[in-house]
């Protein structure tokens, strides 16, 4: 990939944004024969570390892996096992164990490697690193001009804002904006953890933890290179991770420990023994059914059309599937933009629409004051309808 000049100041089709969506976007497009350039704020593909695991879905990622043409290199990137669930209590007292025996629908891969997949599928400069959009403005008849941080531009006929949750593409289409949802995250990570923590890779095990309760909780997993990431969730005001001095790290541990007083040991330990910085993160939500009017020659994909809260675990699978149908829908409609984009939002909306609600819907559940261990163990044996995914 290059790094800093765009290979031309106009492009058919700009994509804005290198996630996983744009990728799997700018992918399809190319199976089809189509041409596009990625504009992406990192200086290259390796400026930031991606982490994290991702449950892939048949219905969703799956599918959109196979119109990429990249199913089969993708099930090679598998983590075994990553698909094991366990819920406990706030005591740290396990109530469901199990086990992945390699039947499941969602297995698990390493966000930084299905970029990487995505990213060598591509031919030589379709990325252009180190192009930060800033804004955008119409030139009428579809086309628009995109601005980068550097102060340069580039003109399309087509722009696809796949440019997250602070969208400098959405404006074009719509004044949403997102909201803080009531739940704070403080990241943190335990390295090489069968050998440095092994008493906390027992309490995550292979695959996913969950332990939730009164508001507030434990979620992580175990990630392919044998570190434990883990996300300590608390329902609160917006203010609480701004009272918090993340540069002091023992400070900041003391202040996240004292949200888990009464917390067994085990739990608390994920913090107390954390390796590094504690990430703070804000999960914010676009309104559920947001949707906009038919601009030329514009439109959205993945959280920059519908970002929502990752209590179903559709962000990733959402946007790589919006990416695929995209890339189809213009592709079967050659000459006719515009008859591509109505497609494309048509299963857009309605799509988004029932997923955002069901992640507000699980959020208020998992985070409800009386939630307990024995609510979640209902809900994975299917006592109970809903959906809980580690993010």
């Amino acid at each position: 990939m290059t790094s800093r000049t765009s290979r031309a100041s106009h492009s058919p089709i700009a994509i804005a944004g290198a996630g996983l969506g744009g990728l799997v976007l700018a992918r399809v497009l190319h199976v089809h024969g189509i041409d596009a350039t990625v504009y992406d704020l990192q200086e290259s593909r390796h400026s930031r570390a991606q982490g994290g695991m991702l449950d892939i879905h048949t219905e969703s990622g799956q599918a959109a892996l196979r119109a990429a043409g990249l199913l089969d290199d993708f099930r090679t990137l598998v983590h075994p096992g990553g698909e094991a669930t366990r819920v406990l209590d706030q005591h740290g007292t396990p109530h469901w164990d199990e086990a992945d025996d390699g039947t499941g629908e969602r297995p698990e891969v390493d966000r930084g490697r299905l970029r990487d997949l995505l990213l060598d599928s591509l031919p030589e400069g379709t990325v252009q690193w180190g192009h930060k959009v800033t804004g955008a403005r119409p030139l009428g008849g579809g086309a628009h001009e995109v601005t980068f941080a550097d102060g340069s531009t580039a003109t399309t006929d087509l722009l696809i804002g796949a440019d997250g949750a602070w969208s400098r593409v959405r404006p074009l289409l719509s004044d949403a904006r997102p909201s803080y949802t009531g739940i704070s995250f403080v990241e943190v990570d335990l390295l090489d953890a069968d050998a440095r923590h092994p008493d906390s890779a027992a309490v995550v095990g292979g695959g996913s933890l969950f332990a939730l309760g009164g508001g507030k909780g434990f979620l992580g997993h175990r990630e392919s290179d044998g570190s434990l990431h883990i996300y300590v969730a608390v329902r609160t005001g917006e203010e609480w991770l701004d009272s918090i001095d993340f540069s002091d790290t023992e400070g900041a541990k003391a202040a996240v420990l004292k949200q888990f007083e009464g917390w067994g040991a085990s739990l608390r330990a994920l913090v107390t023994d954390a390796d590094g910085p504690l990430v703070p993160r804000k999960i914010n939500a676009l309104p559920a059914g947001q949707r906009w009017e038919r601009v030329p020659g514009v439109t959205l994909l993945g959280d920059a059309a519908h970002l929502m809260s990752p209590f179903a675990g559709e962000g990733a699978n959402l946007a790589m599937l919006d990416g695929a149908e995209l890339a189809q829908a213009l592709a079967a409609h050659p000459g006719d933009t515009e008859k591509a984009l109505a497609a494309y939002e048509e299963a857009l909306f309605p799509r988004s629409a029932e997923k955002a609600a069901e992640s507000a819907a699980n959020l208020e559940l998992l985070f409800h004051a009386d939630f307990t261990a024995g609510d979640l163990v209902a809900l994975f044996s299917g006592e109970e309808e809903a959906t809980a995914e580690a993010p």
